[in-house]
């Protein structure tokens, strides 16, 4: 299929996203964590996993391991895709998360200009000024099965401009519907 083939100059008019990943590095019960820089654009002084912006050069895989290395210090390793999150934030862009997990060694965490990697606790994350989907998410996953297909799922805010979080049933036979 050519350049032209792609249908890029007839999508003016449709849904378009902007990829980016997110990544949860595990080590025993810890998860790590970044606490936003002061100065940070979004999400100042709040935790999140690691992650940002795939690059047009990028896979998400590739996009994955060098947002662990730029913001943590580290190599990911194991990697794996765990979700893909369409966030609808009310206009023709969006945002389109692919959510990972990763493990570590016992490599020295090294800050950066987004913010200060932590290991954290899994079980004290809500005590944590973290994002808002940041419990949720972590919840979803550490209920996952290793053999599980990523799930999918929809973030879209509400007419109070409340975060609404709708998880997709998989359909695949014996599994329960989702929370």
């Amino acid at each position: 299929m050519g350049v032209t083939e792609q249908g890029v100059d007839v999508a003016a008019r449709r849904y378009k996203v902007i990829p980016r990943v997110l990544v949860f590095v595990l080590r025993d019960d810890d998860v790590l964590l970044l606490k936003g820089a002061p100065d940070k654009r979004i999400w100042p002084g709040r935790y999140n996993g690691i992650g940002g912006h795939v690059e047009a050069d990028e896979d998400v895989y590739t996009a994955a391991r060098r947002e662990v290395k730029e913001e943590a210090g580290i190599v990911a390793r194991d990697l794996r895709l765990r979700g893909v999150i369409n966030i609808d934030v009310g206009g023709p862009t969006g945002v389109m998360l692919f959510v990972f997990t990763a493990c570590a060694g016992n490599e020295e965490l090294v800050p950066s200009p987004e913010g200060t990697p932590e290991w954290v606790p899994r079980q004290r994350v809500r005590e944590l000024q973290v994002v808002q989907d940041l419990p949720s998410l972590l919840e979803r996953i550490a209920s996952m099965d290793e053999s599980a297909p990523p799930f999918a799922a929809r973030y879209f805010y509400d007419e109070a401009g409340q975060l609404q979080i709708c998880f997709a049933e998989t359909g695949r036979v014996g599994s329960s519907p989702s929370p």
